[in-house]
């Protein structure tokens, strides 16, 4: 596809010249001689990028250069303007263009940087059309779920950005996201950034668990060349790279004592130092960190400063377990099957009764990360569209307590008054031996009156010990 540079240059020759070596090279070219022409001529339509002499009749180049930063930023503008006029040229960089060239114009060189400028246009537009989608897929709408502690939680974060949004992007305050492995705290921060001041700005993510603690830091801080055995070149950290946006750090609690201390640093100083370099650096960020780990107690055992503790939970956000968030189980589960069977070429999946009580009973020891994870095989897999409970590939073995919110039943089970000094396993026993005796140990529909899997019901006889009265297998 060609690209259309619109060329402004009042020199009939030089204009002419110019047109004619790009046409060669394969670009669409539009000549104007004069700065009125030209805006008139990007209103019809707009170029690539405008390649513009200084010294114009009537309106100048500095004033097209203004008008065209002010109706289009994107568009990259090439200002050309005599040897002895060079301030004026550096003068509009800093207003805007991409670049200058002197005259005598050199052809050649103005091929490449053209090219530069180009490239850097279809640059930007491939980052901006990926930050726009991961924006798309992020903030507060990505948090799936009506459940209380799910509103609670919403309600906080939409308190917190309107607070946000009546103070100035460099004094937003560290936010600290607590809750179990697989919970969300991931969407919890991009939510606090796709739906907050810094949205344009970078969202940097680092787990602090993913590489060893003696590479942590000049992961995060960058290094100059030399700095060390392997800085062979100088590279810039994350902290720098998240610098005008937000800097995401997961796993907070596997930071070490000495990095705790630099991360400190910045917090309160705003500023970092590479290693091996001797100036420090001013950097502009949000950190926000996220935990699985009590950080109270490593404070209280000496694994966590506790300055930098109260530094972080400016803002602390709880993110619930999933098994306490009741319904949303079954709205998060539909989510799913929607999205696996979209990528998986099966869009019209939906769960049996028995499947959706065996999901609202099970305890969810991974939370959502499981259940997306398992609905995944289970949409893989699936034979036809009713996902039967028997497909779900339940975790059981990680189950360490019983089931706090056990699925509704489908048929009555006779229920009894225990008596005094019974146990609850002892309950469990007594209820599934006679459930199984009134079916004649037909375990299919035993776990169909117990509101289980066949699956479920058959962990429970093995974790009870159970036999079929006359030995047969069952």
């Amino acid at each position: 596809m060609e690209q259309s540079i619109l060329v402004v240059e009042d020199d009939d020759i030089l204009g002419d010249n110019i047109r004619t070596y790009l046409s060669l090279k394969g670009y669409e070219v539009t000549l104007c001689n004069s700065a009125e022409l030209a805006l008139e001529q990007i209103k019809r339509a707009q170029p690539d990028a405008v390649l513009t002499d200084n010294s114009l009749p009537g309106m100048s180049g500095h004033d097209l250069l203004r008008k065209l930063v002010a109706q289009a930023p994107d568009l990259k503008v090439i200002m050309m303007t005599g040897y002895g006029n060079v301030e004026d040229a550096v003068q509009a960089m800093k207003e805007g263009a991409f670049h200058y060239l002197t005259k005598p114009v050199v052809l050649a060189e103005l091929k490449l940087t053209l090219d530069k400028a180009l490239a850097a246009d279809r640059m930007e537009r491939t980052l901006s059309f990926y930050q726009d989608r991961e924006a798309q897929k992020s903030g507060l709408q990505a948090l799936i779920g009506e459940s209380p502690v799910m509103q609670t939680l919403k309600h906080t974060l939409r308190q917190v950005l309107d607070a946000e949004r009546r103070m100035a992007s460099e004094e937003l305050p560290p936010v600290l996201v607590e809750g179990e492995t697989g919970t969300g705290k991931e969407l919890v921060a991009r939510a606090l950034h796709f739906d907050g001041s810094r949205s344009k700005g970078p969202f940097i993510e680092f787990n602090c668990a993913s590489i060893p603690a003696n590479l942590l830091e000049a992961e995060l801080f960058g290094h100059e060349k030399g700095a060390f055995t392997d800085a062979k070149e100088r590279r810039m950290g994350l902290v720098e790279a998240a610098d005008g946006g937000t800097l995401f750090l997961d796993e907070i609690g596997e930071m070490d004592l000495v990095l705790q201390a630099k991360l400190l640093k910045l917090l309160e100083d705003r500023s970092i130092r590479r290693i091996g370099a001797v100036k420090e650096r001013k950097v502009d960020l949000r950190v926000i960190s996220a935990t699985n780990c009590n950080l109270e107690q490593m404070v209280q055992q000496g694994k966590f400063r506790r300055d930098l503790f109260f530094r972080l939970r400016i803002i602390a956000l709880k993110v619930p377990r999933l098994h306490a968030r009741g319904q949303d189980v079954l709205l998060l589960a539909r989510h799913f099957l929607a999205h696996h069977g979209r990528r998986y070429g099966k869009p019209n999946l939906r769960f049996s009764a028995e499947a959706e009580n065996l999901m609202l009973g099970y305890s969810w020891p991974g939370n959502v990360r499981e259940l997306r994870n398992m609905l995944e095989q289970t949409v893989l897999l699936a034979p036809n569209e009713v996902v039967q409970a028997h497909q779900l590939n339940l975790c059981m073995t990680l189950i360490d307590e019983p089931m706090t919110a056990p699925a509704p039943m489908l048929y009555e089970v006779p229920r009894h008054e225990p008596e005094a000094g019974t146990s609850l396993p002892d309950m469990e026993r007594d209820l599934v031996c006679k459930t199984l005796d009134r079916t004649d140990w037909n375990v299919t529909k035993s776990a169909r009156m117990l509101g289980l899997s066949r699956d479920m019901l058959r962990y429970r006889i093995e974790k009870l010990g159970l036999t079929r009265p006359d030995k047969r297998q069952w």
